[in-house]
């Protein structure tokens, strides 16, 4: 039996780094991201969404 994929998702950054707290900047570098616009796709996992869930002004789940 084959296993199974691992789910993913696409994040996108949508707000800017600048005059952000060092936390919430090491959470965006620890999602791969950083400059503005960039897509960037991570494990579906409850470590990822919960960073995402620190950050709803600076990224955005994309379909």
């Amino acid at each position: 039996m084959a296993p199974t994929p691992k789910k993913t998702i696409k994040i996108k950054q949508i707000g800017s780094p600048i005059r952000r707290p060092e936390a919430q900047k090491k959470i965006l570098i620890g999602l791969g991201l950083g400059k503005m616009h960039r897509v960037v796709e991570v494990e579906d996992s409850p470590e990822s969404r919960g960073a995402i869930a620190k950050l709803p002004h600076m990224v955005a789940v994309i379909d």
